[in-house]
């Protein structure tokens, strides 16, 4: 199957499709025009250009005065990914390259960056054949774009840096040979269309998105057994309740709760307590806020991967060649920011219903075990949970209200966007880890309420479930288990 790069919208959704389902991707006939037809401009206009073109003709940032003559203008731009490839800290995961690589190429269909079609042809044979550069997750200020990112994704095309194929790390060149493909040499302002853009910063964005979106989910199911297995009231689920305070996200987690204990015994039981702890009365009031802030960054994110955001930007129709900020990462930096601090809610919330199933309170033992004392039982899971959520709490300072001015005071005023998706990406998947240990307490729980029984719905979960993490009797090594439900967590599609 093929997807065609083209101005049609591209939704977070067609990306998580073209993904899942290993789609090849190639330029549509529209795409190919506009690329040829912005180059062709360029070449033109660079014939009886008498005035300073940034990136173009002249040196980069505060070197902007600096003018360089014609001979030496492919030179430049290759000096530019060169120098700029200072990438450091841990490699950057391979399907964040991915996407890294199709955005790019997405951004530069546009027409509005001056590219050879050659440049974005050989960027999707690197994506057809899993041909994927080596970046590094440190060396971005989020504000020129994606500097240090970009450079080393892009070093491959040039012959230089590295790539992973078929498992293993080479020098991009070898491969290069093997491919029978040459180097590319770039042209003027090739160098500034690749390195400059936000493409690092929202391919991390984007799999953050996809993968919270299936958390936001998955909390209200795991949620749901959660309450049961504590035998909570489902009053604070009625749509009385969410109707005289209709915010979306809080109407449809009430929703999603009700729905998955719909036919539960235990939710039909009598009740001694009047009421429940916030962690599970408040679900559709927390978790609900969480989905409105996930609807709003996803349409920002969106905006963002069908965007040109390279500079300078070129209007071929309007003979126009601008230099100014489109490359910013501002306007998903701060988003960014705002999720994170969202989804380590979910932690936070499923931290302190996990606190409450091992208290020892409504019927279940101390520590979901039959034998506490001599067994120590979920004592210790509850510990890694708050470890996590604790740290979440140290990765949700928000990294877009930092500034450090960079390139002699050039660039006075960054986002340091990266910081926050790189952020945003290891909170999103501390949540997960939590979210995976609270349904291990809630399940081993649920034992403790047979014979009765949960939602038809929930004891299907509990049964697969039971596949991969079994009951616990006595004190075992955990950490096996653990990771099993993590595992389990990861695979659950709703």
């Amino acid at each position: 199957m093929i997807h065609y790069i083209s101005s049609e919208w591209l939704t977070i959704e067609r990306l998580e499709e073209i993904f899942d389902n290993k789609y090849q991707i190639a330029l549509s006939d529209d795409a190919i025009k506009r690329i040829l037809h912005c180059r062709s401009y360029l070449d033109e206009k660079m014939k009886n250009q008498k005035e300073p073109i940034y990136g173009i003709t002249t040196g980069f940032g505060s070197l902007c005065n600096i003018s360089i003559d014609r001979e030496q203008l492919s030179q430049l731009q290759k000096n530019l990914v060169m120098s700029h490839s200072c990438g450091v800290g841990e490699r950057v995961p391979s399907e964040i390259v991915k996407l890294m690589l199709l955005t790019k190429i997405q951004s530069l269909s546009y027409g509005h960056s001056g590219v050879q079609l050659e440049t974005v042809q050989r960027l999707v044979d690197f994506y057809n054949n899993d041909i994927i550069p080596v970046v590094f997750q440190q060396g971005s200020l989020g504000a020129s774009g994606d500097l240090a990112p970009l450079a080393n994704m892009s070093l491959p095309l040039l012959g230089l840096g590295e790539v992973e194929y078929c498992g293993t790390v080479r020098p991009s060149k070898e491969v290069l040979d093997e491919k029978g493909w040459q180097p590319i040499s770039l042209m003027s302002k090739e160098g500034l269309a690749l390195l400059n853009g936000t493409q690092f910063m929202s391919s991390y964005a984007v799999l953050s998105v996809i993968k919270s979106r299936r958390l936001s989910k998955l909390a209200d199911k795991i949620g749901a057994l959660s309450l049961d297995a504590f035998d909570g009231r489902i009053e604070p689920f009625y749509d009385q309740i969410q109707q005289v305070r209709p915010h979306p996200g809080q109407l449809a987690t009430a929703r999603a709760i009700s729905k998955y204990l719909d036919g539960s015994e235990i939710i039909l039981q009598p009740k001694t307590h009047v009421q429940d702890p916030y962690s599970f009365r408040c679900m559709p009031q927390v978790h609900g806020a969480v989905k409105d802030t996930l609807d709003f960054v996803s349409k920002v994110i969106e905006t963002e991967i069908n965007s040109a955001t390279d500079n300078p930007t070129i209007f071929p129709d309007e003979d126009l060649v601008i230099s100014a900020g489109n490359f910013h990462g501002e306007p998903i930096a701060i988003p960014m920011d705002s999720l994170a601090i969202a989804i380590s809610e979910l932690a936070n919330i499923s931290e302190r219903r996990i606190y409450k199933l091992i208290a020892g309170t409504r019927g279940l033992p101390s520590f979901l075990v039959a034998k506490p004392g001599l067994n120590s039982g979920f004592m210790i899971p509850q510990y890694a949970a708050a470890s996590i959520v604790s740290q979440n709490k140290g990765l949700c300072w928000p990294a877009s209200c930092d500034s450090i001015p960079s390139s002699q005071g050039q660039e006075d005023h960054v986002s340091m966007g990266s910081n926050a998706a790189t952020k945003l990406y290891r909170v999103v998947n501390n949540t997960e880890r939590v979210l995976a240990i609270e349904l291990f307490n809630a399940a081993q729980a649920l034992e403790f309420r047979r014979p009765l029984h949960t939602s038809p719905c929930l004891e299907k979960m509990v049964e697969e479930y039971r596949k991969v993490v079994p009951f616990v009797e006595i004190d075992t090594v955990m950490y096996p288990l653990i990771e099993s439900s993590v595992n389990f967590v990861s695979s659950q599609r709703i």
